[in-house]
Parts: structure tokens; C-alpha cells; sequence
């Protein structure tokens, strides 16, 4: 079982991001991301075996937590940089409690030997993926004139331990983050 965690958005800032989608998808053929499976990743956990699905669970609810976590979702850009795109994103903001988070499941799964991530955390939405060479003049073009780039603003109660199977997300377990 394919496992990872995550704070879940709400339905107003989907829907701001849906809007957005609706009008840059048709500049550019890319692999973009359904809204309804959009999530705040705080730990890709990957290839887990599900008799030791407990385990982690047990895991994740002893690690520390930061308290609700304002998050704001705001801006857009490109992985690694916008001439040599793999990933179209949206920012995500929730400051150092959103680090804490992320840390606290970084450190907790890798007692469980989970693989610890090589590179700083960096909170993002994935609009797209881009996986091969296609023209994204257009794209960008439309994204550097848009009047507003902020799709909302939350507080976090909880994170999720999910499955991801075949392209859906199932939450297994709710974490209180007070």
C-alpha cells in the first residue's frame, strides 16, 4: 500500500483553483491535477506493508503537533525554474507550524524506517505535471497577467494518513492537531 500524509483544503479555495484551472488548462497540454484530489503533502511515506498499517498509525499519533496551522494559498511557479518546467504549483503558506508538522512526521516515520526526504520541505499544490517538451509560452504568458493569485485561506485542524491507489486518495486515519 502506497501511503502519505496530509492537511486536506477546503472546498472554497478548490474552487478558486478550479476557476483558474478552467482557464490555463486549454493553453498547454499537460498532465493537470484533478482539484478534488488536491492536499497539502506534509510526508510521502511510499510503499508501506499493510500488516504493519497499525504501526504507523500508532506513529503518527504520538508525534508532536503545532496546534490549527493558518495556511494560505497564494502565488504560482514552476519546478525546478519556469525555462526548464517539470511541475506548475501553487504556494502554499503556513509558516513555521506547517514546518513543525512536516518535521515531526519526517522524524517520526524515519524511526520506522521510512526513507527521509533529501530536500528542504516546500509546501506547494501541484497544478500540473509536465513530462514532456511542449510549448508553454501560452501558459505562462496568461499566468504573468492574472490580476490576483490568491485562492484562500484556512485553518488547519487536522492532518490525514492516506492510500493512494490507482489515482484515489482514501483517508485511513484523522490526526487533531491540538
Amino acid at each position: 500500500m502506497r501511503l502519505f500524509t496530509a492537511i486536506d483544503i477546503p472546498k472554497e479555495v478548490k474552487d478558486n483553483l478550479d476557476e483558474l484551472l478552467r482557464r490555463v488548462q486549454p493553453l498547454a497540454k499537460l498532465s493537470w491535477s484533478r482539484v478534488e484530489n488536491m492536499h497539502i503533502t506534509t510526508k510521502f511515506i511510499g510503499e508501506w506493508p499493510p500488516e504493519r498499517l497499525d504501526e504507523m498509525k500508532r506513529t503518527l499519533d504520538g508525534i508532536s503537533r503545532p496546534g490549527p496551522i493558518g495556511i494560505a494559498i497564494r502565488g504560482l511557479g514552476w519546478f525546478p525554474n519556469p525555462k526548464h518546467a517539470r511541475v506548475f504549483w501553487a504556494g502554499v503558506e503556513g509558516g513555521e507550524p506547517l514546518k513543525i508538522l512536516a518535521h515531526s512526521t519526517e522524524q517520526a516515520t524515519a524511526k520506522l524506517e521510512v526513507p527521509v526526504e533529501d530536500r528542504p520541505y516546500s509546501p506547494h499544490l501541484t497544478l500540473a505535471r509536465i513530462r514532456d517538451r511542449v510549448p508553454l509560452d501560452a501558459l505562462r504568458r496568461a499566468v504573468g497577467e492574472l490580476e490576483r493569485q490568491e485562492f484562500g485561506s484556512f485553518n488547519a485542524a487536522s492532518f490525514f494518513l492516506y492510500l493512494s491507489a490507482a489515482g484515489r486518495y482514501t483517508k485511513l486515519a484523522e490526526y487533531p492537531l491540538d
